[in-house]
């Protein structure tokens, strides 16, 4: 008896965790060494940093722009995050979970409770959120201090938002700690590994 074919949910990640641990540059790392991962880039209205590109880092708009897309709708969430606004653009997020893909959100605190939200309301995917710490609140200050892109009244600002931001932590499915890059670039594709499976079971 032929065994009946199981249906291909598609699979969203949601990494979130503080300002300066590193978001960014483990999620750079998890999309380079798997390319069957599809990232969504967000929207801000905040300015490119030194060797930040539109498109690739994000979509850098004018508040018109923002504020033009939220009306239509074409934002799955948003937030107001250190006075800049940040989205996710819908379109390509449905896109890829409708074909069964996994894709890979880059999102603030603010925004994952957001998408969590919108999901749980409108998308017939699976999703997983997995929060990123530092090992130490020490080296999460001298990582903000050392990006240099804001003076230090901001950057004081941000740390002290980056550890109310900890307390949140126990909401998430996952946490990883975020000690050396490529290990915890390594820990997500495991966890995605074990949720695609769980996808073919439900």
């Amino acid at each position: 008896m032929a065994k009946k074919a199981r249906h291909k949910r598609g699979l969203l990640v949601v990494i979130s965790g503080p300002s300066g641990v590193g978001k960014s540059t483990v999620v750079r790392r998890l999309m380079k060494t798997n390319p069957d991962l599809a990232l969504s880039v967000s929207m801000t209205t905040r300015l490119a940093r030194p060797g930040e590109v539109s498109g690739e880092h994000y979509y850098f708009v004018t508040q018109e722009e923002f504020d033009r897309r939220v009306k239509e709708g074409d934002l799955l969430e948003w937030a107001k995050v250190h006075g800049s606004y940040y989205g996710t653009p819908r379109s390509y997020v449905e896109k890829e979970l409708s074909k069964g893909g996994v894709v890979v959100l880059e999102v603030d605190v603010q925004g994952a409770a957001s998408i969590k939200q919108a999901v749980e309301k409108a998308m017939k995917a699976a999703v997983v959120f997995i929060f990123l710490i530092p090992p130490s609140v020490d080296i999460l200050a001298f990582r903000l201090k050392k990006r240099k892109t804001e003076d230090e009244a901001v950057m004081n600002y941000r740390l002290r938002a980056a550890i109310a931001e900890l307390q949140v932590m126990e909401k998430y499915d996952y946490i990883v700690v975020n000690d050396k890059v490529e290990s915890a670039a390594d820990k997500i594709r495991a966890i995605i590994n074990v949720e695609k499976e769980r996808t073919l079971l439900n």
